[in-house]
């Protein structure tokens, strides 16, 4: 590992050691991720390294796991990911920490990876994932099974001047027909840099409950963003978190109500509306 004094290596008794000081309630073991182009030999080494630390740390653990998330890798092989999946299931694990995506997979291949994850885990253990971020990619894990989402996308999104826009009524309205794209717009969220927002008096989002959209205009956040003034990284930071949260929360209510497969399919089919469609983006 890392620190201000530069690399430190770090044996499992020490890490448990600093594990138990912090007295969580819930960790992940350390896992070797690579990405999805390293060679067969290089894959399989990851694997191993992952299933021994975890290993080690469970025999070094005096609450025998009980709070420990087991780490899953495997990079782009299905092999090693069921491989991988299937002995830490073996585990006296309370859930399961599920890494290496978002590194080079690409999306049509990452279903099957993450299958041959979910087959081989008990069905009623916390299944945790790294590295899935976008919202299409977040309907992606959740049709496979994952409950929990690790991300930094909000705190990237707000860095980089954007605001969540896409709508979270889905199934209740009509996709295709709706008013999705906007100009510096990918249809899920604006450019508040861009000059066209520079006389914009509308909210981000027109009904959004958020602190900014009900104090704040569009205007007035590209203004901050130009002026490199503070508050417009908080502001949309409090609208991104908000939006994205409310996006979760769509996502419960329409598993609840036996709708998230439509749910998934709007959303995907609206990306693509935007995608095919003549209006440009700047």
């Amino acid at each position: 590992m890392w620190s201000p004094f530069g690399s430190v290596f770090v044996k499992p008794k020490e890490y448990m050691e600093m594990i138990s000081s912090l007295k969580p309630n819930l960790w992940a073991s350390l896992a070797d991720e690579v990405p999805a182009w390293v060679s067969e030999k290089r894959n399989k080494t990851s694997v191993d390294r992952t299933l021994h630390w975890l290993d080690d740390c469970l025999a070094l653990d005096p609450a025998g796991g009980a709070n420990i998330l087991g780490a899953i890798v495997g990079g782009s092989s299905i092999e090693e990911r069921k491989r991988c999946a299937t002995k830490v299931a073996m585990q006296n694990v309370s859930g399961f920490w599920i890494g290496g995506f978002g590194l080079g997979e690409s999306m049509e291949e990452r279903p099957a990876l993450l299958n041959s994850v979910m087959d081989s885990l008990p069905e009623k253990k916390l299944r945790q994932i790294s590295g899935l971020s976008l919202p299409e990619e977040v309907l992606q894990g959740v049709a496979a099974g994952i409950d929990l989402f690790e991300s930094t996308y909000i705190y990237h999104l707000t860095l980089g001047g954007f605001a969540l826009t896409f709508p979270l009524d889905i199934v209740e309205r009509d996709i295709m027909h709706s008013q999705l794209s906007d100009t510096g717009s990918d249809c899920t969220k604006i450019n508040l840099r861009a000059t066209i927002y520079r006389k914009d008096t509308t909210p981000i989002v027109e009904n959004c409950s958020c602190f900014t959209c009900q104090n704040h205009t569009r205007a007035y956040i590209n203004h901050l963003l130009n002026v490199h003034e503070m508050l417009a990284q908080i502001l949309l930071e409090i609208h991104n978190t908000h939006h994205y949260l409310a996006f979760f929360h769509s996502i419960r209510e329409a598993i609840k109500g036996g709708k998230f497969d439509l749910f998934h399919r709007r959303f995907i089919d609206g990306r693509r509306a935007h995608v095919t469609s003549a209006v440009p983006c700047s």
